[in-house]
Formats: C-alpha cells, structure tokens, sequence
C-alpha cells in the first residue's frame, strides 16, 4: 500500500481526454527518505518512517540530526510513520518518489483542516436561527440545552458554540488524475484538508 508526505500547492482545474474539466488539487509529494523501520520484535508494530520538506540544520535538535544522519538523509522538517504502508521492499535510506502512485487509483488524504476559531453553533453545527421579528431575542442563541429542575445540568455531548477547525481531518476516494514525476507531483480530484502550503499524508485507499 504505497504512502509519502506531500506539501499542498492549491487548487486548479484540468481538461480530461473526453471534454470534461476536473476539479483537483495539486500537491507536491515527496520525494521522501526512509529514515525508520519499526518491526514487530523490537518496536512491538510494524511501521516505516518518512522524512519531507527540507530545513537548515540549525532548525533541528541535535538527536534529530542524529536521527537523520543514521538513515543518510539531509535535515528534515517533518517525520511521519506509516503503518504497514509500504512493504518490505523499501529499506532505511530508500527513497520514496510519486512513481509508487497510478493514475486512476484511489487515495485518501490526511492533514489539519483549516482553524476557524471561536464559532457559534449556526456557524459550527448548522444550526437553525430563531425568529427576528417582534422583539426577539433569541437570533442566532443555541435554545434551551437542559432543564431548571430535573436533571438540573447539561448533558456531556451537547453541541455548542467553541473552537472550529484546526484539527485533523481525512478526505477519502480521491481519484489521482494525473502524475508528474519530474516536477514530484499528484493532482487529485477534489479538495484536500488544510490551507495551501500545509503538509498531509496521503495513503492509498483501495
């Protein structure tokens, strides 16, 4: 199951052989070094870990560094693992490339959706708005979340207003409509989490 970090650049749309124009986003995945393989003997699970987006190396840690230095790989911002992603035949210090991805297959996508802040519940839950006519006061409030006496407190769970967005999201069945290996890139069809410049994962979705 081929997986790499990739770098969101935006969205654009492409004409396909038959006429029709196809919404995508454009990501610039890898190339990704491996710089970790966890085994079940030693680590108790199996997973690969990928390195992405290049930094100077007075950004890292010296154990980062050190980390890195073990699998020959430059110093990178963003290590992330892999659960039975990859299979056997990537080894410490391979390198993963978009060459591992086919047009037409399906992939799923990872990141953090955008953060929207403190919304209210019409905003953050689709809520419906009360009457705005004849003094009332109750426009865009939640309504009544409990009764006074019985059970004389909120229930856990009740949606409110609070924090939206900036938090992990994962978009599914996203068709790969096309791959440039020279310039590392995917063009899925569809939205992806997170603002252009952030960094996802992407898996394939069989």
């Amino acid at each position: 199951m081929p997986a790499i970090l990739a770098k969101k650049l935006g969205m654009t749309q492409v004409f396909q052989e038959d006429g029709s124009v196809a919404r995508v986003t454009v990501l610039q995945a890898g190339p990704c070094p491996v710089t970790a393989i966890r085994t079940p003997e030693r680590d108790g699970y199996e997973a690969i870990q990928l390195a992405f987006g290049e930094a100077r190396e007075k950004q890292l840690s010296k154990p980062e560094l050190g980390h890195l230095k073990k699998a020959d790989a430059a110093p990178m911002r963003h290590l992330v693992e892999f659960r039975q992603a990859l299979g056997d035949e990537h080894q410490l210090g391979a390198t993963v490339t978009v060459e591992s991805f086919e047009v037409g297959t399906h992939v799923k996508v990872s990141g953090t959706s955008k953060g929207k802040g403190f919304q209210g519940t019409v905003k953050r839950h689709n809520f419906s708005r009360g009457p705005t006519s004849h003094g009332s006061h109750n426009v865009r409030a939640p309504g009544s979340i409990g009764a006074s006496a019985t059970p004389a407190r909120v229930f856990k769970g009740i949606r409110g207003a609070g924090q939206m967005g900036n938090k992990r999201a994962t978009q599914r069945r996203l068709e790969i409509i096309a791959v440039d290996k020279q310039e590392n890139l995917l063009l899925v069809r569809g939205s992806v989490p997170g603002p252009s410049g952030g960094v996802v994962e992407v898996r394939s979705d069989a």
